[in-house]
């Protein structure tokens, strides 16, 4: 009988029961939010397409060529051609590239990584990505789940976890990814996601992944936000809302305290992209918590990358500890991918060290990128809404004259990216500045000297 068993041999059995318990529960969820999110859908579409007309299943079925993102592109390949247009994307780059860069064997002044505290090159962070090499190879070779922990990964979540003092954090192995599994993991139909209009593409194919309703308010317009809610909070059983600490295409940042208010009002979630405001705001490269002095805590799910600031690839969710444990217990993004690579871990784990040790940095980027904004207002250059942070725009007003000045400036030994339509509007196409803490001033001042002289040649100003 069990109650004749040793105490110990009971006890292990109540484990293993509420073991299984919880095994079969989770299970069934699971179940229950793919049917909810996935199957319906499914069978929507395909109660939909049963009372459509026959399709043919010609060449076009099957041949890339006639897929209509290829069409497009073709045709901007087509127009670039005509216009004479050098293609200014994917140029192959030899070395580091930090304030300079050298493509094809020249030097050129580079404005087009998101190296923001000149961290790359360091010789320290290159010493501990070797040294991780050696002690764990190049790759941990399977999912965390099933290879088990390396100490550097979990030295490194930790390290997230204090810089967003939360309670932990969860590494995954793309930053893109990191939005994409956590939105649509977390979130479901029966939920709302309010996002900024100019959030990150990564967020709104989480948000396409997870079933929610989705709308957008005006950029940084909180008023909006608050409308929306007061008429939609009721119809919803979660809210979340969506921002980014430094907006990648302005450079300019939400005013985190005017949203921590309204989301506490009305019983939301918020969520902060941090992927260029780490080592960019606060005194200490902390983000935009310690930019505008809020608890960590007032906002629910921190994310950022390691591949800006930190020097290396991949992402992060730090939070409290129950969003942690979730998501390492059933996210997609990290349940079924690899690890994260030791070397990388090593690096953005190096990274952090230096961030934190030479405050110095953070202070030169932000008066490199304060410089180049005052100097190009000078100029009767438009930096858009810009913050002097280091992403600096220089709107052209079309998708043809950010082109035109950025093979221009590449003529004369300056490497900047055009954004274009439909990455922005047309009419607020631009190229886009990073800048980096070991930019001189003397690079600054010739770039802004020779961006004026390119803009009046193109009849720009």
């Amino acid at each position: 009988m069990p109650n004749d068993l040793p105490a110990d041999s009971r006890l292990s059995q109540e484990r293993q029961k509420k073991q299984q318990l919880k095994a079969r529960l989770l299970s069934e969820a699971k179940s229950k939010k793919t049917r909810t999110v996935t199957d319906l859908d499914t069978e929507s579409i395909l109660a939909q397409r049963s009372q459509a007309s026959y399709f043919d299943a010609s060449e076009a079925a099957t041949d890339f060529k006639y897929f209509p993102a290829y069409k497009e592109l073709s045709l901007t390949h087509d127009v670039s051609e005509h216009l004479q247009l050098d293609n200014p994307f994917f140029k192959m780059h030899q070395g580091l590239a930090s304030d300079t860069t050298v493509i094809e064997g020249r030097s050129y002044i580079n404005f087009g990584s998101y190296n923001y505290l000149s961290i790359n090159e360091d010789s320290r962070l290159i010493a501990a990505a070797k040294q991780a090499i050696d002690d764990y190879g190049v790759s941990c070779s399977a999912s965390r789940v099933v290879s088990g922990e390396r100490a550097v990964q979990r030295k490194l979540e930790c390290a997230l976890a204090d810089l967003h003092n939360t309670d932990d954090a969860a590494v995954f192995v793309s930053g893109h990814a990191t939005n994409v599994t956590t939105i649509g993991y977390l979130f479901t139909a029966k939920d709302l996601i309010i996002h900024d209009a100019l959030i990150h593409n990564s967020v709104i194919q989480g948000i396409q992944l997870s079933g929610a309703a989705r709308l957008s308010f005006k950029h940084n317009d909180c008023d909006e936000l608050e409308e929306m809610l007061r008429q939609r909070r009721g119809q919803f059983e979660r809210v979340l809302i969506v921002t980014e600490g430094l907006f990648s295409m302005e450079g300019d940042m939400p005013d985190l305290p005017k949203l921590i208010e309204i989301k506490q009002r009305y019983n939301a979630l918020l969520m902060v992209d941090e992927a260029h405001s780490i080592g960019v705001l606060g005194a200490t490269g902390a983000g935009i918590a310690e930019h505008f002095s809020v608890p960590s805590n007032a906002v629910d799910i921190w994310m950022g990358t390691l591949s800006k600031t930190l020097a290396s690839c991949g992402g992060y969710i730090a939070g409290n500890q129950a969003l942690i444990d979730m998501l390492k217990g059933g996210a997609p993004g990290y349940l079924f991918s690899v690890g994260i690579a030791p070397t990388l871990a090593a690096a953005a784990l190096t990274a952090l060290d230096i961030m934190h040790q030479e405050p110095e940095r953070i202070r030169k980027l932000n008066s490199n990128a304060a410089l180049f904004d005052r100097l190009a207002r000078l100029h009767n250059i438009d930096t858009g809404t810009n913050q002097h942070q280091a992403i600096v725009p220089v709107i052209t007003g079309s998708s043809l004259m950010a082109v035109r000045l950025s093979n221009l400036l590449f003529e004369h030994g300056v490497n900047v990216q055009p954004i274009l339509h439909p990455a922005v509007e047309e009419r607020l196409a631009r190229l886009r500045f990073f800048i980096c803490a070991s930019h001189s001033e003397q690079q600054i001042m010739h770039t802004i000297e020779l961006l004026s002289k390119s803009m009046r040649s193109l009849e720009m100003i």
